[in-house]
């Protein structure tokens, strides 16, 4: 592979402008949401005591994890040696720390009253998988922020795979306690499944890479600047064989689930009678983000096609945002089992479906979380060496083995 020279982008056509213009209403629009949510209180949102979590956590949940898989580029040049995919592994930490800010912003702001972020900040109970998080999010910003430093100053060069061990591993506990919040949570029968951790982390894997192919092309194609089919290809397969593992651990979840009588009333709730919750999953977990980006990405007329790709991986981002969904929403609206096998009703509606329509200052908060993602992206490629000026195939050698 011949030596590589970064550059920063232009970043003064009236497109990349235009760019942070809309992005930029979109953050605008998230702050208004939470002051409009802070000042009327959470009766303004769609959430009761029932639903807890509502879309705001479906957006930070699935940037935080998506967070964690926009590192796979960087993780597997280090970890792996892959020197194919080093050109492009400044970006992908970059895109990972962004997507990781972006979805904390949220969850911050969703909290209700964020000043109480002191206390988890200052006093920590270990027996909960909330103040493991804190460390494990503050780790990452950190582990991952010197990870950065030494691929991009040339005499800290030599010590970056090292960081990108420490990162590597340290994003699979990322990932891992995420999903432990669901896994550990006993008194939901939608969450109660040690694969929740496992799944989690393979669903990192798609949806991150999934918004890293979208950046990577989009920047390439803007700026005019050559990728060659090289770095293309791999990245298409790879996409897909993260899809797939996705397909499998989502099957695997719901037949383990099948098999316990006492999830019999959950599973048929989500696969059956759920109503909003049963469509997300069958139309835009499985089809949506899963069979169609499948279809995009190992069909014979449309693997070669890069707009197809692009297609398939805006797709994979809307199934992600139905799994959490599905997940996080629709794992609170199924009633709590409070007494096995006998059958509770009360004024509280106990026993009952739980509903929960989301209101716009809770969706206008998760868009302007993930557009402060990708306007923090879009200032680092400008600012920063992140983009190589040539990925056409006779730099990157055609004939190398990665």
């Amino acid at each position: 592979m011949k030596t590589l020279t970064y550059k920063i982008i232009d970043g003064k056509s009236n497109g990349y402008l235009a760019l942070l213009g809309i992005l930029g209403l979109f953050v605008l629009g998230g702050a208004a949401a939470f002051f409009f949510m802070e000042h009327s209180g959470h009766w303004a949102s769609g959430m009761t005591n029932q639903i807890v979590w509502g879309v705001p956590h479906v957006f930070a949940v699935f940037l935080i994890v998506a967070a964690s898989g926009a590192l796979n580029v960087a993780s597997i040049s280090s970890v792996f040696n892959r020197k194919l995919y080093k050109p492009l592994a400044p970006l992908s930490a970059v895109l990972s720390v962004t997507l990781l800010l972006g979805g904390l912003t949220v969850l911050v702001l969703d909290l209700g009253r964020p000043d109480r972020l002191i206390v988890a900040m200052t006093e920590y109970n270990f027996k909960s998988i909330f103040a493991w998080n804190m460390i494990l999010y503050n780790g990452f910003l950190a582990i991952v922020g010197v990870y950065i430093w030494f691929m991009l100053e040339r005499k800290m060069n030599k010590y970056s795979r090292y960081a990108g061990f420490v990162a590597f591993f340290w994003r699979l506990l990322l990932t891992t306690g995420t999903g432990a919040i669901f896994g550990f949570l006993v008194a939901r029968q939608a969450y109660d499944a040690a694969i929740m951790a496992p799944m989690f982390i393979i669903m990192s894997f798609a949806y991150g890479l999934a918004i890293f192919i979208v950046v990577t092309i989009a920047s390439y194609s803007w700026t005019n600047r050559p990728l060659g089919d090289v770095i293309f290809e791999r990245l298409r397969k790879l996409l897909g064989v993260f899809i797939g593992a996705v397909f499998y651990f989502v099957a695997v979840y719901h037949l383990t689930n099948l098999y316990a009588t006492e999830h019999h009333g959950v599973e048929r709730f989500i696969l059956l009678d759920g109503g909003i919750y049963t469509q997300l999953f069958w139309i835009g977990q499985v089809i949506i983000g899963m069979l169609i980006p499948l279809a995009l990405i190992f069909h014979p007329a449309l693997s070669k096609s890069r707009n197809a790709l692009v297609v398939a991986s805006i797709l994979v981002v809307i199934g992600g945002l139905a799994q959490m969904y599905v997940t996080i929403i629709g794992g609170q609206a199924f009633p709590l089992d409070m007494f096995p096998g006998k059958i509770v009703e009360s004024s509280f509606f106990d026993g009952g479906i739980n509903s929960y329509i989301p209101s716009l200052p809770e969706l206008a908060l998760g868009i302007g979380g993930f557009a402060l993602s990708l306007i923090m992206i879009a200032l680092a490629v400008k600012i920063l060496r992140l983009l190589p000026a040539d990925l056409s195939d006779a730099e990157i050698s055609p004939h190398h083995k990665a």
